[in-house]
């Protein structure tokens, strides 16, 4: 049985399709963000470690799952809501604090780029990654990685 690490990163299967390598590609930067994360002290405290989940997206299932968190943002009232850009939003479950969501696009101008040039994927996802992670960082007081 394997842990799940704090710093997760899962990929919509349109975005599979597209490139083959971006779950090995993920798979990569997940790791190095945990050890970033881990070095920056970001789990000092063990008894109280924050899980981030990041949820790479295509616009149009961006702009899905932003509409479906308003509505349930909306009914359950447990939820906030929160857009970072307009391409980035999350999500936090006031139950469960620690569990931070965030819904990240690969917009239609980044994946035209990519269909030009697919060597730039590892660097684009690393780097848009990375900012919503230094987000999180300003958010909490986090040393950013």
């Amino acid at each position: 049985m394997t842990e799940q690490l704090p710093i997760s990163i899962y990929v919509c299967d349109d975005l599979t399709e597209k490139w083959v390598n971006i779950n090995s590609i993920t798979n990569k930067l997940s790791a190095q963000f945990n050890f970033q994360a881990m070095t920056a002290n970001w789990y000092g405290d063990e008894d109280n470690i924050l899980f981030i989940q990041l949820l790479l997206e295509t616009p149009q299932r961006f702009a899905i799952q932003k509409k479906k968190q308003k509505e349930n943002q909306q009914t359950k009232q447990a939820e906030t809501l929160k857009t970072h850009s307009d391409d980035v939003f999350s999500v936090i479950d006031d139950k469960e604090p620690q569990q931070l969501i965030f819904t990240i696009a690969i917009t239609e101008s980044e994946q035209n780029l990519l269909a030009q040039q697919a060597k730039l994927l590892n660097g684009l996802l690393q780097i848009k990654l990375q900012k919503v992670l230094n987000i999180i960082a300003k958010q909490l007081n986090l040393k950013p990685i």
